[in-house]
């Protein structure tokens, strides 16, 4: 029997995203609008709604709604706003940021991820996405500040060309800390050299490339 996308889009929302008190009505009707299941690989095109990570190229992984959800929530995207996306991979959460703000500049080191979220972004008639190849933790730079920023990996320790990337005012969603046990935060630039730091939840994600914590040895 073929998937009824749309009742799973609608049981994703009520019975994961919703519970995980994502209650903001943007952010509901975002999830509900953008076509999940066009972003995953199409061998895992059936888990796109599930609760769970789902696997793409290069040892990369797509979050799961939940987190997804909060991440957009935690980021308060205004229509007028400037995003930063450090981290394409399916292009999903893009094309959601796309939705709620004003452009969004994605950056990801794999090149073959920004052309398939290109071409997924033109399918979905999203105009106002910008894609480039780049790693964020060596040497790529935007040029410029924004209005949030999704970090869609960990860090050990959150760089200072990061909070260089926020304009005044501006918001920060990154996870922190040594595996398995990071915190997810909300970093608020709030003037030319303070920034207030919320706690969100307990997660594990994967590092950014070149974002892991040395490795320690043990005699």
């Amino acid at each position: 029997m073929p998937l009824d996308f749309e009742r799973a889009r609608f049981n994703m929302i009520e019975q994961q995203v919703r519970p995980w008190e994502v209650l903001d009505q943007r952010v509901l009707g975002v999830m509900a609008q953008v076509r999940r299941e066009d972003f995953v690989p199409p061998r895992y095109r059936k888990m796109a709604f599930a609760d769970v990570d789902i696997p793409l190229d290069h040892g990369e992984s797509m979050s799961k709604p939940v987190v997804q959800g909060r991440i957009l929530q935690a980021l308060e995207v205004k229509a007028e706003d400037s995003v930063l996306e450090i981290g394409t991979g399916s292009g999903y959460l893009t094309a959601c940021l796309a939705h709620l703000g004003r452009e969004v500049l994605s950056v990801d080191q794999h090149a073959d991820f920004i052309d398939r979220a290109r071409a997924r972004m033109a399918e979905a008639g999203l105009a106002n996405v910008r894609l480039d190849v780049g790693d964020a933790m060596r040497g790529w730079q935007p040029g410029r500040s924004f209005d949030a920023i999704s970090v869609n990996g960990a860090v050990a320790q959150i760089p200072q060309s990061f909070l260089g990337w926020l304009a005044p005012g501006g918001r920060m969603f990154i996870v922190r800390g040594r595996s398995p046990a990071m915190e997810a935060v909300l970093v608020t630039r709030i003037g030319e050299d303070q920034f207030v730091t919320d706690s969100l939840f307990e997660t594990d994600l994967a590092y950014l490339n070149h974002a892991a914590p040395p490795q320690r040895f043990a005699l």
